[in-house]
């Protein structure tokens, strides 16, 4: 299962995000999303859960949770939708 989560604190980075995840079952990736033009994180990530049971539990015990001072929201990672390139 493919879980989106916000609202993160932009020390954070991708092991911090699996351990918290962790605790819920097998971590299958944790990514924090980072700008290109700085490199600093967008405060948002993705994390793939082995099984659904273990993704909702996770989404249940930890949106709207505090995480290093941040309340997350936590929901299951939706498609992403296909939008025209911008022209410059």
């Amino acid at each position: 299962m493919n879980i989106y989560v916000g609202n993160l604190s932009y020390r954070m980075g991708d092991s911090e995000l699996e351990a918290v995840f962790a605790k819920f079952g097998e971590v299958v990736s944790a990514k924090i999303i980072m700008d290109r033009e700085t490199g600093r994180s967008k405060g948002f990530g993705f994390v793939e859960m082995a099984t659904d049971i273990a993704g909702n539990e996770a989404i249940e015990a930890l949106n709207d949770s505090d995480v290093e001072g941040r309340k997350l929201r936590v929901n299951e990672a939706r498609p992403r939708e296909e939008r025209p390139r911008r022209q410059f």
